[in-house]
């Protein structure tokens, strides 16, 4: 009788290197599904108080997005000739004054920054507790005027929608566009950002959590786990 070639070769399991049973780590992956970082990752749950977190931006990150979004707005329009910054509160506003600041630098011409509170025309105040209605602001009348809006993260689609019905209370633009720091998909409307700061593909279990300093004392975008259906753009 043939003896096996284990029994021949006199296989140990034993002497099998142990390199080769154990998964290399930068192959993990978190509960998220992201990559799992190393022990002492220094963007490892920065500023989130989360282990899970991941940083996709810094300071430095966004600022240059930030500058990018700007000479991209100026290009598209020719200049800052009849353009009006509308910001979707609370970090939208925020960010179109750092928009305007940009281009303020370039074309030497102040470009009018406002707020455009969406509160009451969102299509989820039936599902979600009431929320504090925030303040509209027009620096100048719209009328004519090309308008661009600005958010900071761009997901379902739905509070677009709701601030284009806002600004056609206001007035009649002659064009409206739409300039957001993230756009992290998963949209549900046929609405598309003219201008995007960092498209971060994510889960729908997943929070993209965007802080600046002018609101948050810091400037860092993370994913972090979390509801769904927490209302983000």
């Amino acid at each position: 009788m043939l003896r096996s070639s284990f029994t021949a070769l006199r296989y140990r399991p034993e002497t099998v290197p142990r390199r080769l049973l154990r998964r290399p780590e930068e192959d993990l992956l978190s509960g998220t599904g992201a990559p799992q970082a190393r022990p002492g990752d220094p963007t490892q749950g920065v500023g989130t108080g989360s282990s899970d977190s991941r940083v996709v931006l810094d300071a430095d990150q966004i600022a240059r997005a930030c500058a990018r979004m700007a000479h991209q707005i100026l290009e598209a329009n020719r200049g800052a000739k009849d353009l009006v910054m509308m910001g979707i509160p609370t970090r939208g506003v925020a960010l179109a004054h750092r928009l305007a600041t940009v281009m303020d630098e370039v074309e030497s011409v102040k470009v009018p920054v406002g707020a455009l509170d969406v509160t009451m025309y969102r299509d989820d105040l039936r599902r979600q507790p009431t929320r504090p209605v925030g303040h509209t602001h027009l620096p100048v009348e719209i009328d004519g005027s090309t308008v661009v809006l600005v958010d900071d993260v761009l997901y379902s689609g739905r509070t677009v929608r709701a601030a284009l019905d806002a600004l056609g209370d206001l007035g009649r633009p002659r064009a409206v566009q739409l300039a957001v720091l993230i756009d992290r998909g998963h949209r549900e409307l046929p609405i598309h950002a003219d201008h995007v700061g960092k498209y971060v593909p994510t889960r729908t279990g997943e929070h993209v959590s965007v802080r600046l300093a002018e609101i948050d004392g810091v400037n860092q975008v993370s994913i972090e786990p979390g509801d769904p259906f927490r209302g983000e753009a």
